[in-house]
């Protein structure tokens, strides 16, 4: 009796184990059909998130930026810091006295500028004109806006690269040298934000 119910035993074995492939393999084929249809779903803009797109890109931090960066700092800080490190770079430069006007020239063209933080928010008309666009029209205001901030900071980035070189070039040879290694320190740390103080 055993002889002949082992064959039936391993048959239905041998169904269950199939059936419990077949329902993994379908789980899994729904599994990453789902996910496929998430990351389409994903890359197509949602009209709720549009709607909510002006106050999102106010509110949240930047990608890749830190909350203490320097977008989130008040100008009268940033211009403290920044004179500190001039301070700092002027007395280890040594300069001559007939090196002072072109320090005085450097240092005022290295300014902090005004509006040219990363964080910086939209004013309250700016958020009302907002509000009154469709979703493919606030995209686009918000693209049209993206490209004028780049265009204003890559202005201000050739302006500090201009007057750095214009500067450097009024340095000696062991001054030079002192100003390549404040740059590579402070460039490396800081992303090169100031313009680039390196050879020109």
């Amino acid at each position: 009796m055993t002889a002949h119910l082992a064959p039936l035993f391993t048959s239905k074995s041998s169904s269950s184990l199939l059936a419990r492939r077949t329902i993994s393999g379908l789980a899994l084929t729904s599994l990453l059909l789902g996910i496929g249809v998430s990351s389409t779903a994903q890359t197509l803009p949602s009209p709720s998130v549009g709607m909510r797109a002006p106050e999102a890109m106010r509110d949240a931090p930047p990608a890749n930026s830190r909350m203490d960066g320097p977008g989130h700092r008040d100008p009268a800080r940033m211009q403290a810091m920044v004179a500190k490190h001039q301070a700092e770079l002027k007395a280890k430069l040594n300069l001559t006295p007939a090196q002072e006007p072109a320090w005085a020239t450097f240092t005022a063209a290295m300014k902090p500028t005004a509006g040219m933080g990363v964080g910086q928010h939209h004013s309250p008309e700016q958020r009302a004109e907002m509000n009154k666009l469709s979703t493919p029209e606030r995209i686009d205001k918000m693209r049209a806006m993206r490209t004028q901030r780049m265009s204003e900071k890559n202005a201000l980035a050739d302006q500090h690269g201009e007057a750095t070189k214009t500067f450097y070039a009024q340095l000696t040879p062991a001054q030079k040298a002192t100003f390549d290694a404040e740059h590579t320190k402070r460039g490396m740390h800081h992303g090169g934000h100031h313009g680039g103080m390196k050879k020109g």
